[in-house]
């Protein structure tokens, strides 16, 4: 029988894990190609045949997303499968309609077909969007399951941006082990806060090794989605946090509404800065759609050493990079601190060179914040150029990284730091009815019956 000829559409993540479980090795499936959108220099490359497998000796190319109607024609593709995240449902459909009208099907991979099971019970956090809030819970998360004295391991959704087959399984502990991975800005804003809080990450491309990996140095695992994409694996328990600064949006983007719709815990977080309305507008949704959720409210605790260098001065606001460009954000922390302390912010657009300019135009929503962007070398010198040439004073850096340690500009970088503030206390309380569910396993008894702290010779 002919078998079935396959395009994955993605953005050097869920299309890979969609790949190892489903295709991979499966004789009733050819891959003919990845494509690739959202994160540049991803397409042009191939995804190797050290991770391909057996049928694919060359590996497996990536070609650009505008590419996809002519690539559906040529090569006869009968199906195409939509593996990325943070899609307004119209574009969705748009994408889906393009398939169809050159004459492939259009799949939507399920999470009975795509969550690796674990031996260890999963915490899983995602979002109905990106830049909801996700990092902070997962970091308060972390923190609270170790301080109860569990072991925890934190598997972060893939942004494998370098050589993937070296990036196939990756396990970081310390600042300098990002430094050895040569390691992107866009990954240090996910990994670094994690490691300065004393966590273990583990991260990369095939995530049933990951997972393993993994399960050795943890009681419990916990999953830190990317995007809005569902969890690589079956949670037993699932928080997913949404965002009122852009309410409505849990049920209007792909896939973040089925993670509304499956959450066990919904947080709304940021509420000490959103309007009352829009946070009634969350509540209403999740009542209406996910009545047997647990929805809590959080805020989100901002500090800026030196806050007071800021007032009457022109500063650069920087902001964590996919909030602002796929997430459609207009501000973030630093926004709100610079404002606050009646800072000028400087139109970091007038001065941006090279892929920054072109993030404006791609993104017109921007304009006087500095994405965080660094998805290799070349782009963050052009960072780093960006700032030199602008009229600031100073630089607020609102990623989640130490832009000082990648970046060498003459201006002083004040860094914002924010935190998940848990009020009421109502994700430690289901933290604390999680962690009974699952008590820690007993340490296996000495062989043969010796007493506890007995040798065996």
């Amino acid at each position: 029988m002919r078998r079935s000829r396959v395009v994955l559409m993605g953005a050097a993540g869920r299309d890979f894990h969609n790949f190892n479980l489903l295709y991979r090795g499966n004789d009733a499936y050819e891959v003919v190609a990845f494509t690739a959108a959202q994160i540049p220099n991803i397409s042009g490359r191939a995804y190797p045949a050290s991770l391909a497998g057996a049928g694919y000796p060359d590996g497996i190319p990536i070609v650009p997303e505008s590419e996809l109607s002519d690539l559906i024609r040529r090569e006869k593709i009968d199906q195409v499968v939509l593996s990325y995240s943070d899609l307004p449902h119209l574009e969705v459909m748009h994408k889906a309609s393009l398939a169809l009208a050159a004459g492939a099907s259009f799949l939507f991979p399920g999470p009975t077909e795509t969550e690796l099971r674990s031996t260890k019970p999963v915490v899983s956090i995602c979002a109905v969007r990106t830049g909801a809030g996700k990092s902070p819970l997962t970091r308060y998360v972390s923190r609270y399951l170790r301080d109860q004295g569990r072991r925890v391991a934190i598997v972060r959704h893939p942004m494998p941006y370098g050589d993937l087959a070296a990036q196939a399984v990756q396990r970081f502990a310390t600042v300098e082990d990002l430094d050895r991975a040569n390691c992107t800005i866009e990954e240090r804003e996910e990994y670094e806060p994690h490691l300065r809080d004393g966590a273990i990450v583990f991260a990369g491309v095939d995530y049933e090794p990951i997972l393993r990996a993994a399960e050795k140095e943890a009681d419990i695992v916990i999953w830190d989605g990317g995007n809005n994409d569902l969890p690589f694996f079956a949670p037993d328990l699932h928080f997913v946090v949404a965002d009122p600064h852009r309410a409505g949006h849990e049920l209007s983007y792909h896939p973040g509404e089925a993670n509304f719709r499956k959450a066990d815990v919904i947080v709304i977080s940021k509420t000490d800065s959103a309007r009352a309305e829009d946070i009634r507008q969350v509540e209403e949704n999740a009542a209406r759609v996910n009545p047997k959720a647990t929805v809590v409210k959080g805020g989100l605790t901002l500090s800026t050493p030196d806050a007071e260098r800021l007032r009457g001065r022109r500063v650069v606001v920087i902001e964590d990079g996919p909030t602002l460009t796929h997430g459609g954000m207009t501000f973030g922390a630093a926004t709100l601190v610079a404002e606050a302390h009646g800072a000028t912010i400087v139109d970091a657009q007038r001065s941006a060179v090279g892929s920054l300019a072109e993030v404006y135009v791609t993104y017109p929503h921007l304009r006087r914040i500095l994405p965080a962007m660094g998805y290799s070398p070349t782009q963050v010198r052009e960072l780093e150029e960006t700032i030199r040439a602008s009229e600031a004073e100073l630089v607020l850096d609102g990623s989640p990284v130490d832009l000082a340690r990648l970046v060498h500009v003459p201006q002083p970088i004040i860094n914002v730091a924010y935190a998940y503030d848990d009020l009421g206390g109502r994700v430690a309380g289901r933290l604390d009815a999680f962690l009974a569910e699952h008590p820690r396993a007993p340490a296996p008894s000495p062989p043969n019956g010796a007493p506890e702290g007995a040798s065996r010779r």
